[in-house]
């Protein structure tokens, strides 16, 4: 197979990466491969075989032009500085100019030790590779910035983690694969030449308008800022709790990163944790804004002697750039909030009626994606009860459904017309955490049957199917998934 890789990172100082080799699997298997990504990134796998697919997304067989790395990078994890991280079980094999024209990085993760392991094996077990393939795909029909999932193996080998369990690869393709936590690693060693030439090249790449600005370091970061801004309000519009967003999780194209304890949630509790790491809630859903104006400010920190020779002017600059993150995310989270209540222009009134609902949502115990989907039955015409099956316990719900309907007597459109528009920003179907654990579970034992359908469900999710119609069930008290865990 032949890839036109253009590897830029590669030619970045050696002091950025090392160099890497894929471990051999030795007896790869193909479980799913992505073809529609794949033709989007301009791989031709006309005549390739499933074995031929599985040993070269295993890392067996990689094609002619490809320069495997481990990227170098450090991070806060849970509020506390490693310096040094780095991709301990990935490999950006290459990057590749996709037929729109986007420069996107291919890696494996799963395929052996690299010099960032940390005497890990740099393995990768079957259930977070399946976990992470149907989270970012789903992700990515929803429409909010992602990493992709290209294929899927087996490599026919065991790894140790509490117990044996199947040995996979994952092949994730994205914007690229800087991080915060990039920046940080040449900081905390004060290689100012370092941070320059990654700033550099992450401007280039991602932010070119900026390249030649005078200020384009400080531009940098409030760039990044509203993307991180834009994409954590977008997170939170579907119910969406990452489980880790330390800061070596933190892209700076703005793309969601790294699935491992992540969740949806299924009723709405706005200090839910999933995540089996996250023991002081750090991460909770309601937490996410917040960190990730946190997390900004670690890079500001690191780009500090770039942003201004005057190291205090620099800091005041910095500190502007994180008031416009809060207004960013204000911003577009009231819009993302009132496109799903189904409102048009704005009043004084919509934030009320926005964190109203969600407190109802809140004490009855309401599922957070059925209830939004359920709203936009309403806006069409249905009965009320339509929505108040949703809820234990509803007796507040009239008097605020009274205050919405007037509220949208200011919208032009008709029933009809805002229902279609309600249910275009209101998914009928998500990847419900015990759904991932029921494909994962039964994967395990070599049946990829309910990973495949959970997959075909989770393509269209503002659709509503009769044949996807158990995918739209909340679990029952027993299907429910309290805890997530990390893949490592």
């Amino acid at each position: 197979m032949q890839i036109a890789f253009d590897n830029s990172y590669a030619r970045m100082p050696d002091r950025l990466y090392r160099q890497a080799r894929p471990a051999m699997a030795p007896e790869p298997k193909l479980i799913r491969v992505n073809r529609q990504l794949a033709d989007q990134l301009g791989l031709d796998l006309t005549g390739l075989s499933d074995d031929e697919l599985a040993a070269m997304f295993a890392g067996n067989r990689l094609p002619e032009g490809a320069a495997p790395i481990a990227m170098a990078y450090a991070g806060h994890q849970f509020g506390h500085f490693n310096p040094q991280l780095g991709d301990g079980r990935a490999i950006l094999v290459g990057e590749v100019v996709d037929r729109a024209g986007n420069r996107r990085d291919i890696q494996l993760k799963g395929a052996g030790e690299t010099a960032f392991s940390r005497n890990g094996d740099g393995k990768a077990a079957l259930g977070p590779v399946l976990r992470e393939y149907i989270v970012s795909e789903a992700m990515a029909a929803l429409g909010i910035p992602t990493t992709r999932a290209l294929a899927a193996v087996l490599t026919g080998e065991p790894v140790v983690r509490e117990t044996m369990l199947p040995g996979a690869v994952f092949t994730r393709v994205a914007a690229s694969h800087i991080r915060i936590g990039t920046f940080q690693y040449f900081a905390a060693r004060g290689d100012n030449d370092a941070v320059k030439a990654l700033a550099d090249h992450a401007i280039a790449r991602h932010y070119p308008e900026l390249s030649g600005r005078d200020d384009r370091y400080l531009q940098f970061v409030r760039q990044v800022a509203t993307r991180q801004a834009q994409l954590i309000a977008r997170w939170m519009s579907v119910g969406f709790i990452h489980g880790v967003m330390n800061t070596d999780n933190m892209t700076i194209s703005g793309e969601t990163i790294d699935f491992g304890p992540c969740a949806f949630l299924d009723a709405y509790d706005p200090k839910k944790v999933f995540s089996s790491i996250d023991q002081r809630g750090r991460y909770a859903y309601s937490n996410q804004p917040a960190i990730g104006q946190w997390n900004l400010a670690r890079l500001g920190e690191a780009l500090l002697p770039l942003i201004h020779a005057d190291q205090d002017k620099a800091v005041e600059a910095a500190n502007a750039l994180l008031v416009d993150y809060g207004e960013s995310f204000q911003e577009a989270w009231m819009a993302a909030f009132r496109a799903k209540l189904g409102l048009t222009g704005e009043d004084e009134g919509d934030l009320d009626l926005v964190t109203d609902f969600l407190a109802l949502m809140h004490g009855g115990e309401a599922d957070f994606t059925r209830s939004f989907r359920a709203l936009a039955k309403l806006a069409g015409g249905a009965d009320d009860a339509v929505l108040r099956q949703e809820f234990r316990q509803a007796d507040e719900l009239p008097h605020w459904l009274g205050r919405w309907r007037v509220r949208l007597a200011d919208n032009p459109r008709t029933p009809g017309e805002r229902q279609a528009a309600m249910e275009a920003v209101n998914p009928a179907v998500i990847p419900r955490n015990h759904r991932i654990e029921e494909a994962i579970s039964a994967a395990t034992y070599g049946d990829f049957s309910f990973f495949d359908r959970l997959n075909e469900a989770l393509e269209k999710p503002y659709e509503e199917p009769a044949e996807h119609e158990a995918y739209r069930r909340p679990p029952r008290p027993e299907e429910m998934v309290t805890r997530t865990f990390c893949g490592t």
